[in-house]
């Protein structure tokens, strides 16, 4: 009965429209007073869960992302790519897709990635002939490589929610390949759709403009350096990787860039402490949460409900992939990484998947959601930057969606995928 209340009152609080942070703690106080429970551990529980070193980094990655946003690195990385791979047919497909590789390696956050990428291509592709569902379809799908490319702050939520036993470096390695992985994906399907449609390719600039490009671009390549080096390297942690990567966007979009003016400044001070507020408010009411599902033995439950079904592994992981894609078209990524973990990464292990590698098959199940009706964050921006309807972007959008599966199937059954980069550079 413990467990049907906290998750009656947590769907309950969900469907009204309680915010997912609040809906979260209300249902472990209300777990925890039909159980007894001192609820001098309920808020201990929910101390406990923010009182830990490594999310420090978090509000620095969301503080450099928006800097970088108003600080028109955005800009300079779109005219690299463009140059690079333009005169591909339907080029500025392609080049969307590669920008998002490259922003979403700096800012790690997709939806930072379609309001800094979208905002710039999607007009730019409405006045060069492409359809403007097309526009939208692959900003929105190609975003979530700010997920899985690091540095990712949703990588450090599922660290934190894996009990801390997993290194956050070791994590930023494997989203690596998927990450790339799935960018290609998508960069082929956007050529086949517009070769479909019949879209022009741009003209080569030459390999002058093309290292100008990269040259002006390369500062800001260089926050990705710092912040993704200094943490592999061993040099600086999670958090100190974080703070001078911060400094540094800040020198660049000042002094090297100056575009960064006080009023720009203001607002990505003020995004970055909204954004950081809501993140750390769900870090704290799901570590109570989660405590109470460990308390009800959820994760064992699990464990035996899944092998009931089969006793096939095969089976089993793709069961696990498709509740993980369920729950991502309807509720939010950063809530669902910190539920979901507890529950599942115990089942995985089971069947020898290493935690590592469930971690990518997480973040992009989960970031699929992201791009996916009812509740898909990232359509809705993308939708709402490009003055599409949904209902318009959606009609189109399924070979996208193929391809981002193609890849979470890649690395749900090739463990290489994710393991190989960071067994290697392990030794």
């Amino acid at each position: 009965m413990g467990l049907v209340i906290l998750m009656a009152v947590f769907v309950i609080g969900v469907i009204i429209g309680t915010p997912v942070a609040f809906a979260l703690g209300i249902a472990a106080v209300s777990a925890f007073a039909y159980e007894g429970l001192p609820l001098l551990i309920a808020f201990q529980r929910i101390t406990a869960g923010i009182s830990v070193f490594s999310l420090m980094a978090i509000p620095f990655f969301i503080f450099a992302g928006e800097l970088m946003f108003h600080g028109g690195i955005a800009m300079r990385l779109v005219r690299f790519a463009s140059s690079a791979v333009g005169a591909v047919r339907g080029g500025l497909g392609v080049v969307n897709v590669m920008s998002s590789m490259l922003f979403g390696g700096i800012s790690g956050s997709a939806v930072a990635d379609i309001s800094a990428l979208g905002s710039i291509l999607i007009p730019v592709m409405k006045k060069k002939g492409y359809d403007e569902d097309y526009a939208v379809n692959v900003t929105v799908t190609s975003s979530i490589a700010g997920i899985m490319i690091p540095p990712s702050h949703n990588m450090i939520l599922y660290a934190v929610a894996a009990g801390g036993g997993i290194s956050i470096s070791q994590l930023f390695l494997a989203g690596v390949v998927p990450g790339v992985l799935m960018c290609v994906c998508l960069a082929i399907t956007a050529y086949i759709v517009a070769v479909k449609r019949g879209y022009s390719a741009e003209k080569f600039p030459g390999f002058v403009v093309l290292f100008t490009h990269f040259v002006v671009a390369l500062p800001g390549l260089l926050t990705a350096v710092i912040i993704v080096g200094g943490v592999l390297s061993g040099v600086f942690t999670v958090t100190e990787s974080g703070a001078f990567g911060t400094i540094y966007a800040l020198v660049v979009t000042v002094v090297v860039y100056r575009q960064l003016t006080w009023d720009k400044f203001k607002t990505a001070v003020v995004n970055s402490v909204k954004t950081t507020s809501m993140v750390m408010v769900l870090i704290a009411c799901a570590a109570a949460f989660a405590y109470m599902l460990t308390y009800f033995q959820v994760p064992s439950k699990m464990i035996d409900f899944l092998s009931g079904i089969s006793d096939n592994p095969i089976v089993i992981i793709l069961l696990i992939n498709l509740m993980l894609l369920l729950l991502g078209m309807v509720m939010d990524m950063a809530a669902l990484i910190l539920i979901c973990t507890p529950i599942f990464l115990p089942v995985a292990q089971s069947l020898g998947i290493d935690p590592l590698q469930f971690g990518m098959i997480l973040m992009m199940n989960l970031g699929l959601g992201l791009c996916t009706p009812p509740v898909g964050a990232c359509l809705f921006v993308g939708c709402a930057v490009g003055k599409v309807p949904m209902e318009s972007a959606v009609k189109s959008i399924w070979p996208f969606y193929i391809a981002i599966l193609v890849a979470l199937v890649l690395t749900t059954f090739i463990p290489q995928v994710s393991l190989a980069l960071p067994m290697w550079l392990a030794g």
